[in-house]
């Protein structure tokens, strides 16, 4: 993805958040130049992988298929003492995919917390983590619902579904409906040891340097 267009996308987010009244952390919009004069906050949400995450999934095509998260708490998993807690923001497009996925430890609450249908599909896997057929049952805000796997499960604002370890999931927002901005509170988040993909995608994007960055994303905070 180049850069440029990554920058658009915070740009669009960043409305989207106001728009809905949802206020981040601070250094959720701080420069490359803003991070360098806090080398222990960019340690901290580095090692925490807390911060922007804008990703095509390696297809080069981010309408159709990509996602933008902020990741503003965290922990690490199989550290004492740390948080066992995590919460992101997400912003989902219409018709716009993140392709099935699943963890081994993580359970996770998935949120619509305003503007368009949040539409999420779900399969539970096996020990080898293959998809199954059977029906699932899925909990929707404290109700049991028996569901055919892969069957689409729209939620409205304020509408939410616990995702519970092995069951592989894609979501995109319903056509027609609008953007959404999607919440999640989970277990501890670890992209590097506990996210599974049905298929192979680039879980990261590659990115070419056409303009200077708005924010880093997290995977850079190293850096600084």
């Amino acid at each position: 993805m180049l850069r440029s267009e990554i920058n658009r996308l915070m740009a669009e987010a960043e409305a989207l958040f106001a728009h809905h009244g949802y206020v981040p952390p601070p250094w959720a919009f701080w420069s490359p130049a803003e991070w360098a004069a806090h080398p222990q906050q960019a340690r901290f949400c580095a090692a925490h992988q807390m911060g922007w995450d804008i990703t095509d999934f390696g297809a080069g095509r981010f309408l159709q298929r990509g996602l933008i998260l902020l990741c503003t708490r965290n922990g690490i998993q199989n550290v004492a003492g740390e948080r066992p807690y995590a919460e992101k923001i997400m912003v989902v497009r219409e018709d716009q995919e993140t392709p099935y996925h699943w963890h081994k430890i993580k359970t996770e609450d998935i949120i619509n917390r305003g503007g368009g249908d949040f539409v999420i599909e779900i399969v539970g896997t096996d020990a080898a983590g293959a998809p199954t057929a059977d029906t699932i049952d899925v909990l929707l805000d404290g109700a049991v619902r028996r569901v055919p796997a892969r069957q689409p499960i729209v939620l409205k604002t304020g509408e939410s579904v616990t995702l519970f370890p092995g069951q592989a999931h894609r979501f995109y927002g319903r056509g027609g409906t609008g953007t959404v901005l999607v919440g999640e509170v989970s277990q501890v988040n670890d992209d590097w040891h506990d996210n599974f993909f049905l298929e192979s995608v680039g879980r990261f994007a590659t990115v070419e340097e056409d303009e200077e960055p708005r924010h880093p994303l997290w995977s850079e905070l190293e850096a600084f």
